[in-house]
C-alpha cells in the first residue's frame, strides 16, 4: 500500500509550480501501478510486422486492450541517454541537457582520473568554466569488466547498481568546489521518479548501466534517492556463466559462450536482459530486485531490453542480424530477439495476473531509440573496415577545430550522426565550410549550425547567453551511413533519420478499448501521461512546463475506471 503524505510534505521545490497530489492507495480503483518497458531499437514497423506474422503473441494480446501509436518519435539525438530522459522527464536535450552518453560541457571540468573508455583525467580550476567531455556510460564504473560494475558492496555476482559508479571518473563542477557531477544531478529537469517518490510511491527501475540511475532526477546528493530499488547488471561487462538463469525461449544462460561482452552475442544479450526481467518479476511479486526481501509493488517500475537493438545491428560468427529487405522482414537471428522479448513480457503479464495486479497496472511499451538503416543494403560505414570509405566529420575537422578529447581520447560523438563541439577560438563558419567541401567523403546529408541549431536547442556557448552543452555543429549523414570501422555492426542509432526515431508505442490496460492513433506523438509525452494516469499533476515536471509537453491523446477517456 502506498503511504500517504501530508499536503505540506508534498509541495514541490520553489523551482516548480503548484503542488503534487497524493497517490491513491491500493484500496482505490483504477491504475495503481505503471510498468514502463523500453525495447531499445523496436520500430513501429517491427511491431506491425510481428503482430501481422503472429511472432509476438504477447504484444498482440496487449494491443487488444491498448492504444497503438504508429507515428511516435523518440528523442533527437536518438541516443539511449536522451531517449531515456525523454521518457522520464517529458523534455528534450534543450531543457534536460543530456545530448548523448558521451558529449561535452563547456563549463564542467574533466574527471580526476581517466575513465575506462579513455577520457583523460585533468585539473579542475574553480570559479571559472573549464570544458570537458562528459561520459555517462560503463566507463565510469569501478570495474567495467564486471557484471556488478566492480563495487565490493555487491557481493552477489549478478547484482549491480549505482554504487558501482567511481566518482573520480565523473566530470566535476568548478562552481561547486570541483565536486563530481553524478548522473542524476547532471540532468537539469526533475523526473517522474522524483514526483512519484515525493507523493509516497515506491519506485524501481532496471537498466544496462549504473549511470542510468539518472532516472531519479536531481537530488543534490551522491544518492539517487528517488529510485527506491535500482538494478543494473552492466551489459558491456564480460560474459560470465549464469547458473539457474534460463530465458522463456529456452536459452540456458549457464552454457552460453564465454567471450567478449554481453552485446557480442545473440544469446548472451538475452541472458543479460533476463536478469532485469527477473527483477521486474520480483517487483511484481512484492520483493526487491533479487528477491532478497519483501517490498511494496512499485507505483512505477520497469526496464530496458537490449536484445532487439543488438539483434538489429550485430554481425557475429558469420551470422547476420537485422533485416532482409526494406520492409523490415527480420533475419532468423533478429526474429529470435523479438520472440524472446515478447516471451519475457509474457512472463511479466502472467505474474501481474497471478498477483491480481493486471487490472490495476497500465503497461507502457516503447523504445529509447530506433536503429538505422532498416534496409541493410543501404548500410555504408565510414571510414569502413579498411578505412577507405571516406572520412567522418571529426576527421575532416581534426585538431584544428576540435578538442583533443574528441580526437585522441574517448573519441568523437559519432554513430549515424555527428555531434561536434568546437574548441575555444575555433571559427564556426570556417569549420562548416570545410565540412561542405568534404561532404561527399564524409557522407554528409545535412549540416545544422547557427539558427538551424537554435530552432531545436538553446544557442551553444557559455552562460549567460549560451548553453554549455549544445553542440556547435550537428551533421546528419545520408541514410545508411554509419561512422564506424567495426566489422561487427550493420546499423546504429543516434541520428535524426526515420529509422532512428520512429519507434513503437503501446499503452495497455484491461480497461482500455483497442485503438490506433496515427497522430504524430513523441516519447517525451510518456512522462506526463504516467503522472496523469496515476492521478498526479503532469505540470509537476519542470520540462513539461518549459516545453509544453502534453499528455498522450486517445487513451485516458477509454479507461473504464475513468
Amino acid at each position: 500500500m502506498l503511504r500517504r503524505l501530508s499536503t505540506t510534505s508534498l509541495a514541490l521545490t520553489a523551482a516548480l509550480l503548484g503542488a503534487i497530489p497524493m497517490l491513491a492507495d491500493d484500496s482505490g480503483k483504477g491504475t495503481q501501478h505503471v510498468l514502463l518497458i523500453s525495447i531499445d531499437g523496436m520500430h513501429a514497423l517491427d511491431f506491425e510486422n510481428c503482430v501481422s506474422s503472429n511472432t509476438c503473441p504477447t504484444l498482440k494480446a496487449l494491443a487488444k486492450t491498448g492504444v497503438n501509436y504508429t507515428r511516435t518519435s523518440t528523442s533527437k539525438p536518438s541516443d539511449s541517454f536522451p531517449g531515456l530522459m525523454a521518457l522520464v522527464t517529458g523534455g528534450t536535450p534543450k531543457t534536460v541537457g543530456a545530448y548523448y552518453d558521451v558529449a561535452y560541457d563547456r563549463v564542467l571540468a574533466p574527471p580526476m582520473n581517466a575513465t575506462g573508455n579513455g577520457l583523460s583525467g585533468g585539473p579542475c580550476t574553480t570559479g571559472q568554466p573549464n570544458g570537458t567531455r562528459t561520459e555517462y556510460e560503463e566507463g565510469v564504473d569501478i570495474d567495467q569488466s564486471k557484471l556488478t560494475g566492480g563495487s565490493p558492496v555487491y557481493t552477489n555476482p549478478i547484482d549491480g547498481g549505482f554504487l558501482s559508479i567511481d566518482p573520480t571518473k565523473l566530470p566535476r563542477d568548478p562552481f561547486a568546489g570541483c565536486q563530481p557531477v553524478y548522473p542524476w544531478n547532471f540532468i537539469r529537469a526533475n523526473t517522474i521518479y522524483g514526483v512519484i517518490h515525493k507523493a509516497g510511491g515506491y519506485t524501481a527501475w532496471a537498466d544496462k548501466h549504473a549511470v542510468y540511475a539518472a532516472v531519479s532526477g536531481p537530488t543534490g546528493t551522491t544518492t539517487p534517492s528517488n529510485v527506491d530499488d535500482y538494478y543494473s547488471p552492466d551489459v558491456n561487462s564480460n560474459v560470465v556463466p549464469l547458473p539457474g538463469i534460463v530465458t522463456p525461449t529456452g536459452v540456458n544462460c549457464a552454457n552460453i559462450p564465454i567471450s567478449g561482452a554481453w552485446t557480442d552475442g545473440f544469446d548472451s544479450v538475452k541472458c543479460n536482459d533476463q536478469l532485469k526481467v527477473n527483477a521486474v518479476l520480483n517487483w511484481i511479486n512484492g520483493q526487491t530486485h533479487l528477491s532478497g526481501k519483501k517490498a511494496p509493488v512499485p507505483a512505477v517500475f520497469g526496464m530496458n531490453f537490449q536484445a532487439v537493438s543488438v539483434g538489429q545491428k550485430l554481425i557475429a560468427g558469420g551470422v547476420y542480424g537485422g533485416y532482409t529487405d526494406a520492409a523490415g522482414t527480420p533475419t532468423p537471428a533478429m526474429l529470435a530477439e523479438i520472440e524472446y522479448v515478447d516471451a519475457a513480457i509474457g512472463q511479466m503479464v502472467t505474474n501481474l495476473t497471478n498477483q491480481h495486479l493486471l487490472d490495476s497496472t497500465t503497461i507502457i511499451i516503447t523504445a529509447k531509440h530506433g536503429q538505422s538503416p532498416v534496409d541493410t543494403h543501404r548500410f555504408f560505414p565510414i571510414p569502413g573496415h579498411s578505412g577507405a570509405n571516406g572520412t567522418p566529420p571529426s576527421g575532416v575537422l581534426g585538431l584544428t577545430y576540435l578538442p583533443d578529447s574528441e580526437i585522441n581520447q574517448i573519441g568523437p560523438t559519432e554513430d549515424d550522426i555527428s555531434l561536434l563541439w568546437l574548441k575555444p577560438g575555433a571559427d564556426l563558419v570556417s569549420a562548416v565550410n570545410l565540412l561542405e567541401t568534404n561532404a561527399t567523403a564524409a557522407g554528409i546529408g545535412e549540416i545544422f549550425f547557427g539558427p538551424s541549431i537554435q530552432t531545436m536547442y538553446n544557442a551553444p556557448g557559455l552562460p549567460p547567453n549560451g548553453d554549455p552543452r549544445t553542440p556547435d555543429i550537428i551533421v546528419q549523414p545520408n541514410v545508411g551511413v554509419v561512422y564506424t570501422g567495426s566489422t561487427k555492426k550493420q546499423a546504429e542509432h543516434g541520428g535524426f533519420a526515420h529509422d532512428d526515431t520512429n519507434v513503437m508505442m503501446l499503452i495497455s490496460n484491461p480497461g482500455i478499448q483497442a485503438k490506433t492513433v496515427t497522430t504524430f506523438v513523441e516519447t517525451a509525452q510518456v512522462a506526463p501521461t504516467i503522472l496523469s494516469i496515476l492521478g498526479l499533476d503532469p505540470n509537476a515536471l519542470s520540462a513539461v512546463q518549459a516545453e509544453g509537453t502534453s499528455v498522450l491523446p486517445g487513451f485516458e477517456q477509454e479507461q473504464k475506471h475513468n
